[in-house]
């Protein structure tokens, strides 16, 4: 795994906390900002631990199934079934292993790295006190959709996105380029691209206000 900078991994973790936010932003109050990072990362580990043992569940039906294969099977056919089937165990397992280790450099980053968490804090903060001017900036560059329709994921990395741009002083094309990141990683296989699209119009509209 690419080894990633602080930043990025404080994106991240905003991401994954954004979802938490109450639906009406002055709900959230200066000293719940922490919490909720916090929150993000205790879930994350727990889904890490149940992700874990559905592996482990998976590589003993496999197990299992290789056993019963070899003592109860009747013909080769059923034989050969069999062992199809214990291959498609281990497939999920190895697949649900690969999924469970996407997490813990991000879980160690923000327990012991305080700018990880800092940073977070600051774009969860963002996004939620300045979501109308960011909500605006997003709609003016959307053709033909509107935010609220938008896919939650897609629309927290856009208003990341935007955030970043306005209020904490990225560079446009920096804060493009960390959008499109994000979206390869949890978007849908167009996702990254919408995304792109819609951000580069938001920064060519920037330009000409």
């Amino acid at each position: 795994m690419q080894d990633r900078k602080p930043q990025q991994i404080a994106r991240e973790l905003a991401l994954l906390s954004l979802s938490q936010l109450p639906v009406n932003p002055k709900k959230l109050t200066e000293e719940h900002l922490p919490k909720l990072v916090l929150a993000t990362v205790r879930t994350l580990r727990a889904e890490v631990q149940d992700t874990l043992d559905n592996a482990a569940a998976e590589l003993q039906r496999s197990n299992d199934r290789i056993l019963t294969s070899q003592t109860r099977a009747s013909d080769i056919s059923t034989a050969r079934n069999m062992l199809q089937e214990a291959i498609e165990y281990t497939q999920t397992a190895i697949n649900q292993l690969g999924a469970a280790l996407e997490f813990p450099e991000l879980i160690q980053l923000a327990n012991q790295d305080k700018e990880v968490g800092k940073y977070a804090i600051q774009i969860v903060k963002v996004v939620n006190e300045e979501r109308t001017t960011i909500d605006e900036r997003i709609a003016s560059a959307l053709v033909d959709w509107q935010v609220n329709r938008l896919a939650q994921i897609d629309r927290d990395i856009l208003r990341i996105a935007v955030g970043e741009m306005l209020f904490l002083g990225l560079p446009d094309s920096v804060a493009i380029n960390e959008a499109v990141v994000l979206a390869k990683r949890y978007s849908g296989d167009e996702g990254h691209r919408f995304i792109n699209g819609v951000l580069r119009r938001v920064t060519e509209q920037k330009k000409t206000a």
